[in-house]
């Protein structure tokens, strides 16, 4: 495993990519049935007849694609202690079933307090094979500060 990053070890700038999904049809069926069952995300013929003309994911398993990316890609390398919000959350285009999905976090600020933790800001987005953002979304993340 890589080194553990602490607060100080980020830099405002850093842009990292956390990697790719494919996000299958059986996936997007499956989690919305749990998680937010409404036709455009469960069923094609009827979603065919949809605003968006066939089956879309919902934007809670956006988010949880997202997140996926983020922990495999960075947080689970850093020193984290825990979120203390999502903000400007943004479903830019529809992802459909097939769709890969490319993340990337950039470091937007670092704030140390005495408390030895460090709050990390990040803007976070996915982005389909064409390059074009599906969705971003804005982090706030405690850190632990280096021992």
């Amino acid at each position: 495993m890589d080194e553990v990053k602490y607060a100080e070890d980020l830099m405002v700038g850093d842009v990292i990519d956390l990697g790719s999904h494919t996000v299958s049809e059986s996936e997007m069926v499956d989690f919305s049935t749990a998680w937010d069952p409404q036709d455009f995300h469960l069923e094609a013929e009827a979603a065919e007849h949809g605003y968006f003309g066939g089956l879309i994911a919902s934007g809670v398993h956006t988010i949880a694609i997202f997140q996926r990316l983020a922990v495999d890609g960075a947080y689970r390398r850093w020193s984290v202690i825990g979120a203390r919000g999502l903000r400007d959350v943004r479903f830019l285009r529809p992802v459909r079933p097939g769709e890969v999905l490319t993340g990337l976090l950039v470091i937007d600020d670092v704030a140390l307090d005495e408390r030895g933790r460090g709050l990390v800001t990040t803007t976070g987005q996915l982005a389909d094979a064409q390059g074009r953002t599906v969705f971003s979304l804005l982090t706030e993340i405690y850190l632990h500060r280096r021992p």
